[in-house]
């Protein structure tokens, strides 16, 4: 399978993430270490799927790091027992 590198710095489009999300829980996405998931008390108030993914795109590092895709299988941060089953 070939792997594709994004980068995450660079920030993904509202489309691309809506289809890279597709029917995914949304919140999974968010870095809950990013200063505006604290400042906007997200974990108490979530946005909904489409605010989520706007402000995704305008904030780049919103965005759960490292993100790893391949196939249908997202993995979220680093997990090495995870990443081994790649």
């Amino acid at each position: 399978m070939v792997a594709e590198t994004i980068d995450l710095n660079q920030g993904l489009s509202e489309v691309q993430l809506d289809t890279l999300i597709g029917k995914r829980d949304y919140l999974k996405f968010l870095n809950t270490r990013n200063e505006l998931y604290r400042e906007e008390n997200m974990k108490e108030n979530p946005p909904s799927r489409a605010e989520a993914i706007h402000l995704m795109a305008a904030n780049p590092n919103l965005i759960k790091r490292p993100l790893i895709v391949r196939g249908d299988e997202i993995l979220f941060g680093f997990d090495a027992g995870e990443w081994a089953k790649l």
